[in-house]
């Protein structure tokens, strides 16, 4: 667990560079029951006017705020996290790139999120820390996916 007596507002206390791929989706849709196609079908993207099949929302969310669980070693630790979602993270076809018999296993990233953490607030008496999170896509012209992401971490 970190320590408050080390922080300050500002810090970027933790960066990361998380690739998805079309896998990705399909385990968030299997873990979540959210099966709506533009999570997987081209064609119903297409239909619906998206630039192409597009990450679950909240799948974002989740792999942003993983940071801060990995960074406070105990996801308890996480007292509130509010987001706004702002951009479409779409998500490429990669599979043409490795073996088609094993697609798990596909290290070809058809969608990538930069995140940084920063500190955004520390009250000292309760020992809560805000942790602004910055969630961008390279592909898109660093694209805010996530605006106004903030995280309550009791320290």
């Amino acid at each position: 667990m970190p320590a408050i007596e080390k922080l300050t507002k500002g810090d970027v206390i933790a960066t990361r560079t998380i690739g998805i791929n079309r896998a990705d989706l399909i385990r968030y849709a299997g873990a979540s029951k959210d099966f709506n196609p533009i999570h997987w079908s081209d064609a119903t993207a297409e239909l619906a006017e998206l630039p192409g099949v597009i990450a679950h929302g909240m799948l974002s969310m989740g792999l942003a705020v993983d940071l801060i669980t990995e960074w406070t070693n105990d996801p308890t630790a996480i007292i509130d996290y509010q987001t706004r979602f702002s951009a479409l993270v779409p998500v490429d076809e990669t599979t043409e790139n490795f073996d088609p018999a094993r697609p798990f296993e596909n290290p070809y990233p058809g969608a990538v999120l930069n995140v940084t953490a920063k500190i955004g607030a520390i009250n000292e008496e309760t020992h809560v820390v805000r942790v602004d999170l910055s969630v961008t896509n390279p592909s898109d012209d660093d694209a805010r996916v996530l605006t106004r992401a903030q995280v309550q971490v009791q320290l």
